[in-house]
């Protein structure tokens, strides 16, 4: 069972209780026994699912005897915190999440076995890293699988990211040292090192994994899981931990596969840290792993931190002086009146930047419901793509004189012009201009110049459900959400 089908059958076990008139200890048993099921068939380990069947159980029995409680909030909240619990090990007991240091070089050490995306999980975390203002660096120290130099020298080179590879030496300590020693000397603060794999755990890779850790001395060590493997993965991850100290470990695989619970459940269970999991081939398919955030995101009610990460590694690129001067003449430009259809361009471009839609969406609570593809344009990118398709076939004046839209006797000869040229009906330009002008209605300007803190965004706040609106703090929340993403409307002013 897929993650988001597991999500699925247990949001509805769920939501049986809460549209039941009477809520027993059969109405919960049969709530209990439908997620069990849901967990043991995406392969979590059933000692673990009978454990968290029991703890369940009881703080609900618990929690029911106080007088004036919600039966429905009180199931809503035991599943949603024992469900984190099962993806997360015990606080205190982990090791602590890597930080790396300003000003120095902080090397990180990538083990695992052949197979589990070691390579693609270290180009994905240096552009991580790249994206937040870090110098960043990656080694190839995989001397024994072949093609794997050419494999980071490729991605280091679609990422923009320098890596260090050689492909006459075969001893990886030496690689390793040569690699790290160079970027050193180049000031770089963060060197990602790629080590070898096998396909099984076998002595030789542990050797060669120890004495790479002795002679790189690594800040921390994190291991690359294939969360394929389900609830196997907790003897595996206990055979590394005794032969080397994991920092933290990266599932991958994760986008939709059966068994990613029963790996994520396996891996809290042997008490090791996730930091990230893996959900695509994409380079940007990459997430920081929130216990809470994940089963949320699930579960259908959204993951805004995840979220928020997400618009800051889209935008977080362009943080020189011209990007930002860009941003505050957009602003300006929607403030007084003159947002264009080049400005909506440009900001298109930037939801594009942050992966598929439907992952986007994904974490936005209610949104799934939303914006739930027709079999016509399938991904929700595809409606994206076909405005920005529209717009370049659109004349320099129609991309950057708002007043041209304004001239209703020139506009169908010009909506009829760029139809043909973007090879699209009449529809897709009407509709792309109608969604220009609720844009431009969203902010209007104000006597005086400028808008007042807030001032403009409850049409947005109208469009947005309840539960998202609460997470990001109300409307205050929002405005910072837009400011985090290089929206237009990122600087409101301040004054009255």
């Amino acid at each position: 069972m897929a993650l988001r089908e597991l999500g699925t059958k247990i949001k509805q076990a769920v939501d049986m209780v809460a549209r039941a008139t009477l809520v027993d200890q059969d109405t919960v048993d049969d709530m209990l026994k439908q997620i069990c099921n849901g967990l043991i068939a995406a392969d979590v380990q059933v000692k673990l699912v009978v454990q968290m069947r029991q703890r369940m159980r009881e703080r609900i029995q618990r929690e029911f005897a106080i007088p004036g409680s919600s039966k429905q909030k009180i199931i809503r909240r035991v599943v949603l915190d024992e469900l984190v619990a099962l993806v997360d090990p015990q606080p205190g007991q982990a090791n602590p999440k890597f930080s790396p240091a300003r000003g120095r070089t902080n090397v990180v050490m990538f083990v695992g076995l052949q197979g589990a995306g070691k390579t693609t999980t270290v180009a994905k975390l240096a552009l991580q890293y790249k994206r937040r203002g870090w110098k960043v660096a990656m080694v190839c120290a995989d001397t024994f699988r072949a093609g794997a130099d050419h494999q980071l020298l490729q991605l280091a080179r679609a990422i923009q990211v320098p890596a260090y590879a050689d492909g006459t030496q075969f001893d990886p300590v030496v690689v390793a040292r040569e690699g790290i020693d160079c970027f050193k000397r180049e000031g770089r603060e963060i060197i990602l090192v790629d080590t070898s794999g096998r396909h099984k755990q076998e002595a030789q890779l542990f050797e060669e994994m120890e004495q790479l850790a002795a002679a790189v001395n690594p800040d921390t060590v994190m291991y690359v899981l294939d969360g394929t493997i389900g609830q196997a993965a907790y003897d595996q991850v206990l055979a590394f931990k005794q032969r080397i100290r994991i920092g933290s470990i990266i599932v991958t695989k994760l986008d939709g596969h059966a068994r990613g619970g029963g790996a994520l459940s396996a891996v809290a269970a042997a008490n090791c840290p996730i930091t990230h999991i893996g959900t695509g081939e994409h380079v940007d398919d990459l997430e920081s792993f929130d216990p809470r955030g994940f089963i949320q995101k699930m579960l259908g009610m959204g993951n805004i931190p995840a979220l928020m990460e997400t618009m800051k590694n889209a935008v977080g690129a362009d943080t020189s002086a011209e990007g930002k001067r860009d941003s505050a003449l957009m602003a300006n430009r929607l403030l007084q009146g003159g947002f264009t259809l080049r400005d909506l361009y440009e900001q298109m471009t930037t939801i594009l930047k942050m992966g598929p839609l439907n992952k986007v969406i994904e974490m936005i609570p209610g949104m799934d419901k939303l914006f739930q593809p027709n079999e016509e344009e399938g991904d929700p990118a595809r409606k994206v793509k076909k405005f920005m398709i529209i717009m370049d076939s659109m004349t320099d004046d129609e991309l950057d004189d708002p007043e041209v839209w304004k001239k209703e006797k020139d506009v169908q000869s010009r909506v009829h012009r760029i139809a043909r040229g973007a090879g699209c009906a009449v529809t897709d330009v009407n509709a792309l201009l109608a969604n220009y002008r609720a844009i431009t209605r969203i902010a209007p300007p104000r006597r005086g110049g400028g808008l007042r803190q807030g001032q403009g965004l409850g049409p947005m706040a109208n469009l947005i459900p309840p539960a998202m609106l609460q997470q990001m703090g109300g409307l205050s929340g929002l405005q910072n959400m837009m400011r985090s993403m290089g929206s237009p409307q990122s600087n409101w002013p301040k004054g009255g």
